[in-house]
């Protein structure tokens, strides 16, 4: 005869697990918003890189640097920033959250304790959950992201005009394309982010363990480390799938994946999905370290309401 559960006790966890998810949401949409301010100017380098010709002016990371200065001065390095820092708090606060469910449904499958800490493998089994409900933000947003990014590299094409912001170029790829235009690149995005988000989660979580004290704490300068730590783990496996997406959601028309694999492949082997390696890893450092500041400053604020 199976023990009977207190409904009260029940109810009790199922709150307590809604206003986790509540407090996961929060935090990731400010750490979000960290990351973008943070990190813009270097992911914009690395898109001018990963679409740019060959021995062209924006094929190097100084070279793309100069060029955009040159045309837009310093305010260029924020060109596209409306996009991500509009898409950042749902964006984040998705992956955090999902990252919150992820480690509910291990928990579940593998019948662990609510209290007891998850393996490194199961933190990273959590990760790869957290990027499903996030591509569908994330996709979309980085279309726009990329195509505004572009805009001043090079003459515009006949007939075409220069966008002015994030909802101009929602609209533009819209009218050009409809919806599909506007989740181009959707399947290379999760196939970036599942890897991507186990192993970001997974080196965070290691880290933080590695160098906590004696009581468990970790202070806020270890915990930027192990963000930005976390960050470059992240993208150097990944990297090809990302200059991939980068190709698809900067074309005109669309494209398989097939397609342009074969045709970055062509323009230079290997070494062609790797233009741009240096300012994303120079980005990411710094912005991780940023969005896991920001996500633990805000957990801390909860506490210290009572929240």
């Amino acid at each position: 005869m199976s023990e009977e559960v207190d409904p009260a006790i029940e109810a009790s966890v199922k709150e307590n697990a809604v206003l986790g998810q509540l407090k996961a949401f929060a935090a990731g949409g400010i750490g979000g918003v960290c990351a973008v301010l943070s990190g813009h100017p270097f992911d914009l380098v690395k898109v001018r890189q990963q679409t740019a010709a060959a021995g062209s002016a924006s094929s190097t990371a100084m070279g793309a640097t100069r060029l955009i200065l040159a045309n837009d001065g310093l305010r260029g390095l924020y060109r596209g920033v409306g996009a991500p820092l509009v898409g950042v708090t749902p964006m984040f606060a998705v992956s955090f959250w999902g990252y919150d469910v992820g480690q509910q449904i291990v928990r579940a499958v593998s019948k662990s304790d609510a209290t007891a800490k998850l393996s490194i493998a199961q933190i990273s089994a959590a990760g790869f959950i957290s990027a499903i409900p996030m591509t569908a933000i994330t996709a979309p947003f980085e279309r726009i992201k990329v195509v505004l990014q572009l805009q001043g590299q090079g003459k515009l094409a006949e007939g075409e005009r220069q966008l002015k912001g994030a909802g101009d170029a929602a609209m533009h790829i819209y009218k050009k394309g409809g919806l599909s235009s506007l989740f181009r690149g959707s399947t290379a995005t999760l196939a970036r982010d599942g890897p991507g988000s186990a192993l970001y989660f997974a080196a965070y979580e290691y880290c933080k363990r590695r160098w906590a004290d004696e009581n468990g704490n970790v202070s806020l300068g270890w915990i930027m480390m192990a963000g930005g730590t976390a960050g470059v783990a992240m993208w150097v496996p990944v990297f090809p799938i990302d200059t991939i997406k980068s190709n698809l959601q900067s074309s005109e028309v669309p494209v398989s994946i097939s397609q342009v694999t074969k045709n970055i492949y062509a323009r230079g082997g290997l070494k062609a999905f790797f233009p741009g390696v240096g300012p994303a890893l120079a980005r990411s450092f710094p912005a991780n370290a940023a969005t896991f500041a920001g996500v633990e400053l805000t957990h801390q604020a909860f506490k210290k309401f009572g929240w």
